[in-house]
């Protein structure tokens, strides 16, 4: 697979194009069916906006069944990998209206894809090698728009996994007073503006944490997430991962 351009960026290119063929037929190779036991369960979630209980395919189920079964190769030692990332998204939560209804659906396809995703992992015998995690870019406000909510800062992330020490919240609820007019508005110590809390928790101390789990020396993660020197040693590890 020599490249035919003797121009520097052409050959770069057609080498990367050979090793991402390379490494699409040692996974293809590798990759268990999707027909095994263990990534047999329904990828279809219960539409609660539905009146008769109707139900569709989940679109993070189906992502999570791709990711299980690459977790799978690599445990096999075919692929060669040491540790594995993998991303997987649900979009549709910019909910500035019909928060009710378009909310509902979301939370349903999430607890499904992650019902699935543990029995998945269950039957691999991988609970306690693999940690999945949210991570997202902005919050909602907690006051009304009328129909839905507006952009804010900060939300509450969960974790899950068989290393988790799970049952626990880490960080602490905003404090939220209504205001006696009841009007939309509330007081609060923790409010920013306009139903925007500041968030407790930073989410270096939530990367650090992980971080840690995956194998970053205390050192490394004050490279890795730079503004953990802002907190206190103690702080810099939410102590959520065995």
């Amino acid at each position: 697979r020599q490249p035919r351009s003797s121009h520097m960026l052409e050959q770069d290119l057609a080498t990367l194009a050979a090793r991402s063929l390379d490494a699409e037929a040692l996974l293809r190779g590798a990759l268990p069916p999707a027909s095994d036991a263990a990534f047999t369960g329904s990828l279809a979630y219960v539409d609660p906006t539905s009146t008769t209980g109707a139900t569709a395919n989940n679109p993070l189920a189906q992502q999570l069944q791709i990711v299980a079964r690459m977790i799978q190769a690599g445990r096999s030692g075919a692929l060669g990998v040491r540790r594995q990332v993998f991303f997987v998204s649900l979009g549709g939560f910019d909910t500035h209206d019909k928060q009710n209804a378009t909310h509902a659906k979301l939370m349903a396809q999430l607890s499904h894809a992650l019902a699935w995703f543990d029995t998945s992992l269950g039957s691999m015998g991988a609970r306690s090698q693999v940690t999945a995690f949210t991570a997202s870019d902005f919050g909602r406000t907690f006051t009304s728009n009328g129909d839905g909510t507006d952009h804010g800062w900060g939300a509450h992330q969960f974790v899950m996994g068989g290393a988790v020490r799970g049952g626990d919240l880490y960080g602490a609820f905003p404090t939220l007073v209504a205001k006696s007019s009841g009007s939309n508005d509330f007081n609060s110590p923790d409010q920013v503006r306009n139903g925007a809390m500041l968030p407790t928790t930073s989410v270096d101390q939530l990367g650090a944490t992980l971080g840690r789990w995956f194998g970053l020396s205390d050192g490394d993660a004050l490279k890795v997430f730079p503004n953990l020197a802002n907190f206190s040693t103690g702080a810099r590890n939410l102590g959520f991962m065995g």
